[in-house]
């Protein structure tokens, strides 16, 4: 649902509303530290193709993909 509200704001909003999902993914890492793991890199780059998936999805063909997730610390 916040998808398709970010697409009907335009792509600003889509990328804001990925940032802070992606700020949700840099939090699990902290926990996946903290349990002696991390989210490995094919984890990484599924994430990253996710959310270029859901840009395309709610018709935003040209998002960058590394601005969707730009607030990653992973």
């Amino acid at each position: 649902m916040r998808a398709q509200r970010a697409g009907a704001a335009g792509l600003a909003a889509l990328y804001a509303l990925t940032q802070a999902a992606t700020e949700e993914f840099n939090d699990l890492e902290a926990a996946f530290e903290a349990a002696g793991s991390e989210i490995e890199t094919v984890a990484r780059e599924e994430i990253a193709e996710d959310f270029d998936f859901v840009a395309r999805a709610y018709g935003f063909p040209d998002a960058d993909v590394e601005e969707l997730i730009a607030t990653r610390e992973w």
